[in-house]
């Protein structure tokens, strides 16, 4: 269910209830897009059932889901619809449109092709541990996780403050330690896939894939100055991901035991369930690993 996560810590001073939180983000449920509309954002169920509610509550973790739609309008289509404008407008008056003009010609350009647009919708899931103060957005781009951040803020009353998770120790830093001396915190693994990146002008990068990361041109790499970008890692045999020096996860994936070990049928509840379970486990030793410091509020 959760493959990617950008962390946020809540801030404790804001008490959480799930009445609340459902009602506020009826202030902002997803609409489709209308003909002249090119973006739309909003929350929908987590269940995917009509009219259902908008957080969901498995084990006392909190889901909700994040929708948007965007119409695609490729800049050639509404280059040719502009020229086609300006030829009009020559071929009829015999003068060819200016700057200005053309800027308009273009946003009528787009006005017209809309309702032909094609569209691209995603949907995000975004999950609450409020016992932990922990805001989980499964996505890989900051741009899509602020978007629906920012509809969680603007819904909610005022006093609710989300901080990106931040750390003592960059991870930058803490990867570039444990691949050199081939030894991760406690419970965790180093894989088998690996982004070094030089800093300076060079930006030269070397990017290892299922191969051995405990040999001497890893540690060499590290000593002539590249950094490690990502690091995939396993947490207790049971979750394995892609860290980044940004201190996202990424391509979180259960292992088998993690799936055994829970007995449950599929479906959403259990789904919710054995994912949020672990990375309940996960989070907090990775904090620990680097070392929690706090954050900036979004």
């Amino acid at each position: 269910m959760i493959k990617n996560a950008i962390i946020y810590k809540i801030s404790k001073d804001w008490p959480i209830y799930i009445g609340v939180l459902e009602d506020a983000l009826k202030k902002n449920i997803f609409q489709p897009c209308t003909p002249s509309q090119e973006k739309s954002e909003g929350w929908v169920p987590p269940r995917g059932e009509a009219h259902g509610a908008l957080v969901e509550s498995v084990g006392g973790q909190w889901i909700l889901r994040f929708h948007t739609e965007i119409k695609l309008l490729p800049t050639s289509v509404v280059q040719k619809r502009v020229q086609e404008k300006c030829d009009a407008i020559e071929r009829e008056s015999g003068r060819k449109p200016g700057k200005w003009e053309q800027r308009d010609l273009k946003e009528e350009a787009r006005l017209d092709l809309l309702p032909q647009a094609f569209t691209k919708e995603s949907r995000t899931w975004v999950w609450i541990d409020p016992q932990a103060s922990t805001l989980v957005v499964d996505t890989s781009s900051q741009a899509q996780a602020d978007a629906a951040v920012t509809s969680l803020v603007e819904c909610l009353p005022p006093g609710f403050a989300l901080a990106l998770l931040n750390t003592q120790t960059s991870p930058q830093a803490a990867m570039a330690q444990w691949l050199l001396e081939q030894e991760a915190p406690e419970g965790f693994y180093i894989g088998q896939e690996c982004e070094l990146k030089a800093s300076g002008d060079s930006g030269a990068v070397v990017r290892y894939g299922r191969h051995p990361l405990d040999i001497e041109e890893v540690r060499q790499h590290i000593e002539q100055g590249k950094l490690p970008t990502k690091l995939a890692l396993t947490f207790d045999g049971r979750v394995s991901f892609v860290l980044t020096d940004g201190l996202r996860l990424r391509s979180i994936q259960l292992q088998d035991v993690a799936r055994d070990d829970d007995g449950a049928e599929s479906g959403f509840d259990a789904d919710v369930a054995i994912i949020t379970g672990e990375l309940a486990r996960l989070l907090p030793a990775l904090t620990v690993a680097l070392g929690e410091e706090g954050g900036a509020s979004v």
